[in-house]
């Protein structure tokens, strides 16, 4: 039998869930999420990321995470398409109960999962999304990779500092990939903007193995410089074959091959490739010079640009929510009530990043004013690093 007191008590929870209500949380643990590639071929890009994110929990929360109280970080894989990251979304919202989220790994992705979080009012720092549209996507959607606007044309002014001679490019790109596509449109602006002839455009998917037909155009059509908008496996192997079947000038990746993990791919024929970068372990700030000798002290080589984003976004949420934990207690906030202020305070802030000083303007894009670009030296097979032009 039950006692008359709880019967009330008992009736209203039947009513809150017979009407689909629920009751205001509290926050008792900060959870930040972090969704990006764990798995596919786009794993190569997000196995950076996922070590980028755990240093910064172990850094950050070792130098006393929020206002002393430590944080935690919530992983879900996205693996490499649109379903995976909107699982991953999903998950991280409604079951990790996230404050905010970093990820996914790719635009392609996001142009999936940001509006669920759009919707759900949970913000979204995107560590590597870097095509046209992303911050516009909504509100609640930010990013701490700058636009490929901003970045791709550096690599082919470098190029024409390295070969004056340079005339006749050739632009290869996965079609299949939004970040891609909108990556080329930028090279193949740049290349005309030059005053340099485009004398072919050669299109692939991100699953391709065998290039042999784009090659050959390439080929024939005798250029100087090669443009390739793809991500690492597909990308290296383009390269690969590019070399092998002859092709001597001179070859320009985009930011999806912007990472070590392509070196087993292409092996001692990606020495050479040009690639732009919003990264450098040598920028001289204190924040980057402190990360930089923390990271080499744990993996023993130099944080790579996906690391230090990803690194990047979990320091800016963790910042923005000390900012908000020294006005108000996180714990006297709702979950809902938290992540729409948390979305608020990181477009209001300024941070000292390893990416060097970096803001946000009213639409959630970033603001960063220092871009590099880098060669790929190999010193054999497996091994090799990207030199930082001047």
């Amino acid at each position: 039998m039950i006692p008359s007191t709880r019967i009330p008590a008992l009736a209203t929870a039947a009513l809150t869930l017979s009407l689909g209500l629920t009751y205001a949380q509290k926050v008792d643990t900060v959870v930040i999420g972090v969704a990006v590639a764990q798995t596919s071929n786009t794993a190569l890009l997000g196995q950076e990321q996922v070590i980028g994110a755990k240093f910064a929990e172990k850094f950050l929360n070792g130098r006393g995470g929020i206002n002393g109280t430590p944080f935690k970080l919530a992983f879900q894989d996205t693996g490499g398409d649109e379903a995976g990251a909107i699982n991953a979304f999903q998950n991280l919202i409604t079951k990790d109960r996230v404050v905010g989220i970093v990820g996914p790994t790719l635009s392609q992705q996001a142009f999936a999962s940001d509006p669920i979080a759009e919707r759900a009012k949970v913000p979204v720092l995107g560590p590597s999304n870097t095509a046209k549209g992303i911050p516009q996507i909504g509100d609640f959607i930010s990013r701490v990779s700058a636009p490929v606007a901003v970045v791709a044309p550096n690599a082919v002014k470098q190029a024409l500092k390295l070969d004056p001679k340079i005339k006749e490019v050739a632009v290869l790109y996965a079609q299949n990939d939004a970040f891609s596509t909108s990556e080329t449109g930028t090279f193949q602006q740049t290349v005309k903007d030059q005053g340099l002839t485009l004398s072919t455009v050669q299109k692939f998917q991100t699953t391709d193995t065998d290039f042999t037909t784009q090659v050959t155009a390439v080929l024939n059509a005798k250029v100087d410089l090669v443009i390739i908008s793809g991500l690492a496996a597909d990308g290296g192997n383009l390269v690969k074959q590019l070399r092998q079947l002859g092709y001597k000038g001179l070859i320009i990746g985009g930011n999806g091959l912007n990472t070590s993990n392509m070196f087993p791919v292409c092996q001692k024929l990606c020495d050479g490739v040009i690639i732009a970068q919003a990264y450098s372990p040598a920028q001289g700030s204190a924040a980057n010079q402190v990360f930089v000798k923390e990271y080499r002290a744990q993996y023993k080589k130099d944080p790579p640009q996906f690391a230090a984003q990803a690194y990047a976004g979990v320091q800016v949420m963790v910042e923005a929510l000390k900012a908000l934990d020294r006005k108000k207690k996180l714990n006297t906030y709702d979950l809902d009530d938290l992540r729409v202020a948390l979305n608020k305070q990181i477009l209001a802030g300024k941070y000292n990043t390893p990416l060097g000083t970096i803001a946000f303007d009213k639409e959630g894009e970033v603001i960063q004013k220092e871009f590099y670009v880098a060669q790929i030296k190999m010193k054999d097979a497996k091994n090799g690093s990207f030199v930082y032009l001047k």
